[in-house]
């Protein structure tokens, strides 16, 4: 992610049991950290709900309406909000809430309302007695528009007159700006009825790009002026009405009459499907009525979602809650993926994530890939179209880097942020070379290698010469411009790197966890060089892959902390912090062997392990602070990680135990939905895990985490060039007695799987085989 932090009070949370905070630290916090999150209102403080289609989605009150009160809602395309506010009135009152539910695919936001007590008439004191007319709301995006779908039924035995207000706005706010960033200067904004059922905004950019919000209302409105529209609607005793709204967006350049998804983000570096997200698609025969509109857009998005998903491996287990906490997870994971031309790619997260992120989709693509491999074929494919081939300061860029973000809103396309294509990240290009050989090794999909393997190439040569900048064998960073991220690990806010007397880190900066991404990418290499008859490349990186390993024990072992340091400054010198990361050289496999069981403890402590998750800063270091992004926090993903970690080294009760926190976390979580982090405060009783206040949800590397977790306990291998399925030391945490796995694939080999626990023992069976692909426990 970008370095983005909600700067918390430096106050000791009523009832924790966590020390006391430091102050006082050289480049403290003294100006807000460059694309910091302003946080005047909690994304936790009231449930929302998010919609997501292509590079469109929407945040949503439980009422399906935007800008009520203050906050990240809106309608969103490319980075820009198209849609402000929505607020929908039946006799100047907003009804009253009975309930807010995503469908379980996320294809549909479904609410059910009914009217609250209405007076009519102020001077007869006519009223509505409340609970009389039910109100039920859809709202779906599809290509280029949100529908939006209100229904009325009188339950009354006598005939309502009622009128419905309907008020909206369009402040084409960048993202950045919705996020806190000051801009002295913005494009033209006007506001037009276009028709007797259609308002229009239009925004003129700076970037010379016109982007048009377009309402249109079915039926026609009884009243109809920029920013409100009134209807009037006649219920019989048992009667039905509808109204629909269909917002369209869409984005051109100025002086051409050429289409959005021609001409918007032009750029083959973006490399993004327009039709995916562009409003080319939602336009409709002229006097269609609205109804049938939203009947067809919403029979064919169902259509899409089915075709998205088919096929893919799915879990059910004994316990109910699990389910649907796998359900929303998978759900989540469809949501976020958006279609690309090199094939389907997951978003990184709502709301402020929404686009490409190179880390977070290959981890994502990692986690999930037993799953679904679609991903990792999807993010290889594209990290490979989009990959640097130039020294580019500007975008901490040079040849064979892989990319950090793209983003495609009008603060980045006029370089005001440095997002347009940026690559400054330390990390990405050893996780994309990671990510190919695990791919590989699941789907024996050589084509695909074949296509990528001159992005591989280029991908270590940046590794061999730009990554390690002074020859010592270690990946080090340091960034090339100043509008760049300070730090450029997955733990990125400016004051993640620092020393155990809490000063920070001076570069370049050798991170612990990208020391073992390199590792295992050259042993990958090695493989697929070896595949494609490159033996000499193969022995050298094998020789490379092991010096490293002997080279990585010496520099990062820290005896006094008893794990591996966090990492190292420019002068060489350990951040003998404990941390998090030191997990993640368990999950690459760089740890030896003996340190492994020194490094879980480390991890599993009071101090690294709250009884929710792992903290990203073990409890008790010098910037500890449990309500920090990265210096305290737990995150799904990161813990996942470390779980397939502690599982590689057979420390299998340890990867339960993170497993069976971030369940009961789940639990407590607006639709069992993983956050993409959460406060590090010790865990209490009869209490559930204390919220971030902007953590996206959903997340895609949070969304993954839960398959992560239980193919780390199952010791889950897919191995194509064995045509096997192993299995090793299968285990189950307490909270599910059986799991079955429907259509795990291998190869052209279809296998279903039962789990059973009895005690600390698990039996495995096979229901189901299509195929000669062998099932292998080993114990």
């Amino acid at each position: 992610m970008a370095a983005d932090s909600f700067t918390a009070t430096p106050e000791q949370a009523p009832g924790t049991t966590d020390g006391p905070l430091n102050h006082g630290f050289q480049d403290a916090d003294a100006v807000l950290p460059q694309y910091h999150i302003e946080a005047h209102t909690s994304l936790v403080e009231r449930p929302l709900r998010s919609l997501k289609y292509g590079e469109a989605f929407a945040v949503l009150d439980s009422y399906g309406d935007i800008g009520v009160l203050p906050g990240p809602e809106g309608l969103y395309f490319q980075d820009t909000r198209y849609l402000s506010r929505l607020h929908f009135t039946i006799e100047d009152q907003r009804p009253l809430l009975l309930s807010s539910v995503m469908q379980d695919d996320n294809g549909a936001l479904s609410v059910d309302m009914t009217t609250p007590d209405i007076r009519i008439d102020a001077h007869d004191e006519t009223t509505i007695p409340r609970e009389l007319i039910a109100i039920e709301r859809t709202k779906f995006l599809f290509k280029g528009a949100c529908y939006d779908r209100i229904g009325l039924r009188n339950y009354d035995s006598r005939h309502w007159n009622l009128k419905i207000g309907v008020t909206f706005d369009a402040d084409f706010r960048d993202l950045f700006e919705v996020r806190g960033m000051d801009r002295p200067v913005r494009g033209k904004r006007s506001v037009q009825v276009a028709s007797e059922s259609e308002v229009q905004f239009r925004y003129v950019g700076l970037d010379e790009v016109v982007r048009t919000t377009s309402l249109h209302f079915g039926p026609k409105p009884k009243h109809i002026e920029p920013g409100k529209v009134g209807f009037e609607v006649s219920l019989p005793p048992g009667g039905r009405a509808s109204l629909f709204i269909r917002t369209v967006f869409e984005s051109h350049r100025a002086f051409t009459s050429a289409p959005a998804a021609e001409k918007v983000g032009e750029d083959a570096a973006a490399g993004l499907s327009h039709a995916a997200g562009s409003s080319a698609t939602a336009r409709h025969p002229k006097g269609l009525a609205e109804g049938v509109i939203f009947a067809r857009a919403y029979r064919d998005s169902r259509r899409d979602l089915r075709q998205l998903t088919a096929g893919i491996t799915t879990i059910i287990s004994s316990n109910d809650q699990f389910n649907e906490a796998a359900c929303r997870a998978t759900a989540d994971l469809y949501m976020l993926a958006s279609r690309t031309p090199e094939g389907i790619y997951p978003f990184a997260g709502i709301p402020w994530y929404s686009t490409v992120f190179g880390r977070d989709g290959i981890i994502t693509a990692m986690m999930a890939l037993w799953i679904d491999p679609n991903f990792a074929k999807g993010v290889l494919r594209y990290l490979a179209s989009t990959q640097a081939k130039a020294i580019d300061p500007a975008a901490d860029a040079q040849p064979g880097k892989v990319l950090h973000e793209t983003r495609r809103g009008e603060m980045a396309m006029l370089g005001e942020v440095p997002f347009r294509h940026y690559y400054g990240t330390i990390d990405g290009t050893p996780l994309f070379v990671m990510l190919a050989s695990e791919y590989y090794a699941v789907t024996g999909d050589r084509e695909t290698i074949e296509r990528i393997w001159p992005a591989l190439e280029l991908a270590l040569g940046w590794m061999n010469k730009y990554g390690d900048r002074d020859g010592d064998g270690f990946v080090e960073y340091a960034r090339d411009t100043d509008k760049g991220l300070e730090n450029q690990g997955w733990k990125d806010s400016h004051d993640s790197i620092f020393h155990t007397d809490g000063n920070l880190a001076k570069g370049p900066i050798a991170l612990c966890e990208v020391q073992g991404y390199v590792y295992a990418a050259k042993n990958g290499m090695a493989t697929l060089a070896t595949l494609l008859g490159h033996d000499a490349l193969a022995e050298r990186l094998g020789a490379e892959a092991t010096k490293l390993r002997a080279d990585f024990d010496t520099a990062f072992w820290c005896d006094s902390i008893g794990t591996y340091a966090l990492a190292l400054d420019g002068e060489k010198r350990q951040c003998a912090v404990r941390s998090s990361n030191a997990g993640h050289a368990l999950f690459t496999g760089i740890a030896l062997p003996e340190r492994a069981a020194s490094v879980a403890a480390n991890l599993l402590s009071k101090d690294g392990f709250n009884g929710w998750g792992v903290r990203t800063i073990a409890r008790g270091e010098a910037r500890y602070n449990p309500m920090s992004y990265h210096n305290g926090s737990i995150w799904p993903h990161d813990n996942a990680l470390v779980a397939m970690g502690l599982a590689r080294y057979d420390l299998k009760p340890e990867a339960s135990r993170i497993f069976e926190g971030m369940f009961d976390t789940a639990l407590y979580q607006d639709q069992k939905r993983l956050p993409e982090l959460f406060c590090g405060f010790m865990r209490r009783h009869q209490r559930g895990p204390v919220s971030y206040p902007v953590a996206c949800s959903p997340q895609a590397w949070a969304a993954a985490a839960p398959f992560a977790f239980l193919a780390a306990c199952i010791g889950l291998e897919l191995q194509h060039d064995r045509n096997r399925i192993r299995l090793k030391n299968p285990t189950l945490p307490a909270f599910l007695d059986g799991v079955s796995i429907f259509n795990l694939k291998l190869g052209d080999s279809r296998v279903d799987l039962r789990f059973q626990r009895y005690g600390g023992d698990v039996t495995v069976n096979v229901l189901r085989r299509t195929g000669d692909a062998q099932v292998s426990v080993v114990k």
